[in-house]
């Protein structure tokens, strides 16, 4: 046990005692179970729920020494092993390592089509800070391919000289960066996280040579990893274990973009179409900007400049750029109905704005997730988020989109919940639909995530302790004159049902918190329920301090008593922060 010394009033000074973490009441009783020499064995089979295999694997590490050397002797082969002392097991179960609250490796199956499965997706991945006139790079690609994100937003615009591609944020003060550094970026880090296909989604406001230089850059920058589909269209696409390590396009294929600026300028025949500017960074922004990506499609003045070209050149080059794309892209023309019908012959991607998406939903849900169950829905964050903000996923996965586009240059509260999202499935990027939005009843039904549904399971959670902040931390991060004040938030976010956060008591001057305290969350659909974790430092006449926090897929939940790591506000883990925490379902 050590102590604290804290200054104030100048000249005094107060000590505060900082108990070391002791095993909660709950773990001394587990701990009689492992007393024999195959208690271990049966504490994670019964208790923790643990499959066979895993008990055996989570064995063999304890074998192999290292954290788990002093447990190591329970599953030792001498003929008298000896009992493991409390110390032992109670370091055992408040290890992340190798005590961890969901698993850590790809265990759902992958060999579906590829719009069976939601896809940790990112929105204007160059960007480095706001929307509006932060740089263009390619760090922020690495560190969203470090973090497992599948899907990478490339928009590509001519240069200043007309000659090469930059990627930029048209419309806004955004400083480009060259296309081919990005390329190069992706080719490096592309499976640094995950070894399933990486998407690349390119917003093309090129002309036709430009996309044959694009074209080029992809076919040399990528070779064998880029995946060149058979037919076109493709009516299924491919499992994503059919395209591991393999790179695929998706962007509107040169024709259909073509149509849609006829249809365009037809519409806006008046005039009122601004043409580029010559400087780069100021390309025109789309006036509707709640309802757009904030980008434009060429503008009319671009599309005469190409017309002028040799027709010959064109369909060449067309042709090139085309045989690349494995998902045809487009955005909603006409009537959203019309637009939402699915083609049995067909596969392609429809990109809704947020605000689209919440009407669409609204008005059309289940056409929604018919679409989804055979094509890819896009959704990305409405034009005025000029901060990089994102939105609430949950409508978009509740509907079955697959790519539900986020902003990663900040660190908000939506992006802790998709970062929670995809810690599933061994956090490779990409996690299996529920059964639920892939089938259709014997009478057309569609699952409607509005309706009143019964409670189908109900979490108990209960949360124990919390240790490491006095490891990680100054003394005086939390207070200046005192150790800190801890409280735990913990809930659901899911459907509108099941979405409610509850709070421990604060405990008062501990850099040990122990709460003891106990939740339970009725939950009517648990296969895309979140559990949400938030650690704060109670301040009477500020803010309340932030202490860590983590967001985890509640159908990954490991049974038991768990030690559940803390980020930061970022998503980055902590060295030493962790919650010891207990999961139990009821069916019902």
């Amino acid at each position: 046990m050590g102590s604290y010394a804290y200054k104030y009033c100048m000249c005094f000074t107060r000590k505060f005692r900082s108990p070391d973490a002791q095993p909660p009441p709950d773990v001394r009783a587990a701990h009689h179970s492992v007393s024999t020499a195959d208690g271990l064995r049966r504490f994670l089979s019964e208790v923790q729920a643990e499959s066979p295999a895993d008990v055996d694997r989570i064995l063999a590490m304890l074998t192999a020494g290292g954290p788990a050397a002093g447990i190591a002797r329970l599953v030792n082969r001498s003929p008298a092993p000896s009992p493991p002392s409390l110390d032992d097991f109670f370091g055992f179960l408040f290890s992340p390592d190798l005590n961890p609250p969901i698993a850590n490796q790809v265990h759902q199956d992958m060999s579906a089509p590829f719009s069976h499965y939601f896809i940790f997706t990112g929105h204007n991945s160059y960007l480095t800070g706001n929307q509006l006139n932060s740089d263009s790079s390619d760090v922020p690609i690495i560190k969203a391919l470090h973090r497992g994100v599948r899907v990478i937003e490339l928009d590509m615009w001519p240069n200043s000289s007309k000659n090469d591609v930059d990627i930029l944020h048209g419309g806004t003060l955004t400083a480009p960066v060259e296309m081919i550094r990005c390329l190069k970026s992706i080719k490096e880090y592309a499976f640094c996280a995950s070894t399933y296909p990486l998407v690349i989604t390119l917003e093309d406001h090129l002309t036709p040579d430009l996309q044959a230089k694009v074209a080029e850059m992809l076919t040399e920058t990528f070779g064998d990893l880029l995946f060149i589909p058979s037919s076109d269209p493709t009516k299924e696409l491919p499992s994503p274990e059919a395209l591991m390590k393999r790179i695929i396009i998706s962007t509107k294929p040169p024709q259909e973009y073509k149509e849609f600026l006829k249809a365009k300028n037809n519409h806006n025949a008046n005039g009122n179409i601004a043409s580029l500017a010559e400087k780069p960074s100021m390309r025109r922004m789309d006036s509707h900007a709640d309802e757009s990506d904030g980008k434009d499609e060429l503008d009319e003045e671009d599309d005469e400049d190409s017309d002028e070209d040799d027709p010959k050149l064109q369909q060449d080059t067309a042709c090139e750029y085309r045989k690349l794309i494995t998902i045809h892209a487009g955005k909603p023309k006409g009537h959203l109905k019309d637009a939402l019908k699915v083609d049995p012959d067909k596969v392609r991607r429809l990109s809704l704005s947020e605000t689209q998406l919440a009407k669409a939903t609204t008005s059309h849900g289940a056409d929604v997730i018919r679409f989804t169950q055979k094509n890819i829905l896009r959704v990305y964050p409405k034009g005025t988020r000029v901060n990089s903000s994102n939105y609430d996923p949950m409508n978009a996965w509740t509907h079955g989109a697959q790519m539900v586009a986020f902003n990663t240059q900040g660190h908000d509260r939506e992006l802790r919940i998709m970062q929670g999202f995809f810690r599933a499935n061994g956090g490779c990027g990409y996690v299996k639909k529920p059964d639920f939005l892939l089938t259709t009843g014997p009478n057309g039904e569609i699952f409607d995530p509005k309706a009143s549904l019964p409670v189908k399971k109900t979490l108990k959670v209960k949360v124990y302790m919390g240790d490491g902040w006095r490891m990680d931390f100054s003394k005086t991060h939390f207070d200046t004159f005192s150790p800190p004040d801890f409280y735990t938030r913990v809930g659901i976010v899911g459907v509108r049902a099941d979405s409610v956060m509850k709070k421990t008591k604060t405990i008062e001057d501990q850099w040990v918190p122990v709460w003891d305290e106990e939740f339970t969350f009725p939950l009517t659909v648990p296969e895309l329920a979140l559990l949400r974790i938030e650690v704060k430092e109670y301040d009477m006449s500020e803010k309340h301090d932030f202490g860590g926090q983590t967001c985890l897929p509640v159908w990954e939940l490991k049974q038991g008593i768990r030690a559940v790591p803390l980020h930061d506000r970022k998503g980055n883990k902590y060295k030493s922060v962790r919650l010891l925490m207990r999961f139990d379902f009821v069916c019902h």
